[in-house]
């Protein structure tokens, strides 16, 4: 499958990512510093993350661990040995002014990630994947807290030295959309790897280099395929500050207006950093770009190679999102639409398994995918936030296959409840009187509603087929609620028969 042309006149865009994942370990790459968030500034620090002279770094092995299983997600070729090496430019929140990273020796290396855009699959080749370590974060304050507006920045420490995954993918996108579908893909392996959390400030940010190129310099019917000339003449700008996939949409659809505007009116685009401003929506000039020889590395003395071939084959993964997917439409019959809502996160497709465990799977479909994802989705909740509480969903689940409340209540009263009071389903269902009617009782209440509404009864007798649900409403209000919807308009239709 070959990659989307974005075209204006006869240019082409070309972008290229470099995404920096914060792994989830419970300190930091080099020292023992929690990794914890906490809103005390400059709190989870030490000699080590702090660069004091004769303070020496030790690596942390679950953030290798964490970048074995990101290696085998993509499958990576994952070396023999590996190396690190130091990165010199001036870091105003790295004190001691390099960052410890990898150069020439990265822990995974040709990797790719399937990914779908607009229904159709692609593979993005990912060049490398490395291990370093975070900088600290800055906070401009004054002038509308802008980075090129600040009176003065802040620097907060505590996130320096957090481990840190970069991921880099071959130049392989050619629209804003492809990339937000890539970082989509990307975090939901790295979430299923148990190797990231999405909620923690920072935990993922996004670099991206983008040129425009002439249509001709496409070398073939694949327009992922570009000549190393062209790539090499067209001046590039690389976006920085992206921290989510909308963002990265919006930054880099602004970035490819603003280098064809140029170029069409016979402008030179320069090659420079770019930040971008989320607030007003725009990118600005930051510096101008740097090339490998400006950053001067070499390899870190203190720290002796490391060798993690063997880890490959002891380190276990789970199944992914892809393959999930793929299952779900297989094994129970779902729809892709479907699958793909309830592999949305692992939590959510291991939920999904347990209710499909015990009930119909197109019943736990209907209420895993549309009720309560649909509900936490309104209230702005994750499903992590039920944990302990799952079970009493399963329990609703059970009250509806068991005909023991009608699905309508379920889902209109109780769940609702469930999630903003707090209370357990058979409390809600005893609370407000929610079991399902008898049918000697629903028999009666569908014999008062003909012979009171003989208007209705008359426009059916006519062929009116929608006086039917004017009367199963008026058999519902008698009832309460608790009649099933589907057994009051089949009895409806029986009596008037």
């Amino acid at each position: 499958m070959t990659a989307q042309t974005v075209q204006q006149g006869d240019l082409v865009t070309v972008i290229g990512l470099e995404v920096h994942v914060q792994l989830e370990t419970d300190t930091k790459i080099f020292c023992g510093c929690s990794t914890e968030p906490t809103d005390e500034p400059n709190e989870n620090v030490c000699p080590v993350c702090l660069g004091l002279p004769g303070a020496l770094p030790v690596l942390n092995e679950g953030a290798v661990e964490a970048a074995v299983k990101i290696g085998k997600a993509i499958d990576a070729d994952i070396p023999e040995e590996t190396r690190f090496h130091r990165k010199n430019y001036y870091y105003p929140d790295l004190p001691k002014n390099f960052q410890i990273t990898q150069y020439d020796e990265p822990i995974c290396q040709e990797g790719e990630l399937e990914v779908s855009v607009e229904g159709d699959r692609r593979t993005v080749t990912i060049e490398r994947a490395h291990l370093e370590e975070d900088p600290g974060s800055l906070q401009h304050v004054g002038g509308g807290g802008g980075i090129d507006s600040a009176e003065y920045t802040l620097v907060n420490y505590n996130r320096a030295g957090t481990p840190l995954m970069e991921i880099v993918t071959a130049p392989d996108f050619r629209s804003p959309d492809e990339v937000r579908a890539f970082l989509a893909e990307l975090e939901e392996v790295l979430e299923y790897l148990g190797v990231f959390e999405a909620e923690r400030d920072g935990s993922l940010r996004i670099d991206a280099n983008l040129s425009i190129i002439p249509e001709e310099d496409i070398e073939s019917d694949d327009v992922t395929e570009i000549g190393e000339e062209a790539l090499e003449s067209a001046n590039r700008t690389e976006v920085k500050n992206i921290s989510s996939h909308k963002g990265a949409q919006k930054a880099l659809a602004y970035e490819e207006t603003r280098q064809k505007n140029a170029i069409q009116r016979g402008r030179a685009v320069e090659q420079e950093t770019r930040h971008w401003d989320e607030s007003r929506g725009i990118t600005v000039s930051m510096r101008s770009k740097e090339e490998e020889k400006d950053y001067r590395y070499f390899e870190e003395a203190d720290l002796p190679p490391l060798q993690v071939s063997g880890w490959k084959e002891e380190i276990a993964i789970p199944e992914l999102p892809r393959a999930r997917r793929e299952r779900f439409q297989e094994e129970y019959g779902l729809s892709e639409e479907a699958a793909s809502k309830l592999t949305s996160t692992k939590q959510v497709a291991d939920f999904y398994e347990d209710v499909a465990s015990e009930f119909d799977p197109d019943l736990a479909a209907t209420w895993v995918a549309d009720n309560l994802l649909g509900e936490l989705n309104y209230r702005d909740m994750e499903i992590t936030e039920l944990e302990g509480r799952l079970e009493e969903v399963t329990r609703l689940v059970e009250l509806v296959a068991e005909d023991e409340i009608t699905a309508k209540n379920a889902r209109e009263t109780v769940l609702r409840s469930m999630l903003d009071d707090g209370k357990g389903p058979d409390e809600i269902v005893e609370e407000e009187d929610l079991g399902k009617t008898d049918e000697g009782e629903v028999e009666e209440a569908v014999l008062e509603a003909i012979d009171e509404n003989p208007d209705a009864v008359s426009d059916y007798e006519s062929g009116d087929d929608g006086a039917i649900n004017f009367l199963v409403g008026q058999v519902m209000q008698k009832t309460g609620g608790s009649a099933d919807p589907g057994d009051v308009n089949q009895l409806l239709r029986a009596e008037l028969e």
